[in-house]
């Protein structure tokens, strides 16, 4: 017979178990891990770079949203060239200094990644998670980057 607390140890061993945290990995055209970076469930990401006729920086923020990598809201300090808001595609609000954001914007990115090809010099692309930064710009200027969400169901 088995001790009357043993099945509430396993169901506590369950809950205490930890829940699989997804990464974002980026690599370079041939394979070459450029970035791992952890990103559990619930926690989000950015790109950032600086607008290359104006300089000033542009960011795109994500989310693992269930082990999917979801676009969620755009910072954009100014209308410069190629800056706009679509509208139906979240909803653009002030930021207070003459630029605003695009929130709600709640995208779902198709298999879970896409490909960048980031930008040399002062556009230096970024990927950056919490403190950590991470430029894509110095690792693989003008070549084609993965930017992917993987470890979600590990």
């Amino acid at each position: 017979m088995r001790p009357a607390w043993r099945g509430g140890l396993c169901a506590l061993l369950l809950l205490a178990a930890p829940v699989a945290a997804g990464e974002l990995v980026a690599t370079r055209a041939d394979g070459t891990e450029i970035a791992r970076l952890p990103v559990p469930e619930g926690a989000g990401w950015c790109v950032l770079w600086n607008h290359s006729v104006q300089g000033f920086e542009v960011a795109d923020c994500y989310e693992n949203r269930d082990g999917q990598m979801v676009l969620v809201r755009a910072h954009l300090p100014d209308f410069a060239a190629g800056l706009d808001h679509v509208p139906g595609r979240g909803r653009q609000v002030s930021d207070g200094q003459g630029g605003y954001w695009i929130l709600d914007i709640d995208e779902p990115v198709a298999g879970n990644a896409y490909v960048l090809r980031p930008g040399r010099g002062p556009v230096d692309h970024r990927l950056q998670v919490g403190a950590t930064t991470i430029s894509l710009s110095a690792h693989a200027p003008r070549d084609r980057v993965r930017i992917e969400l993987t470890g979600n169901d590990d």
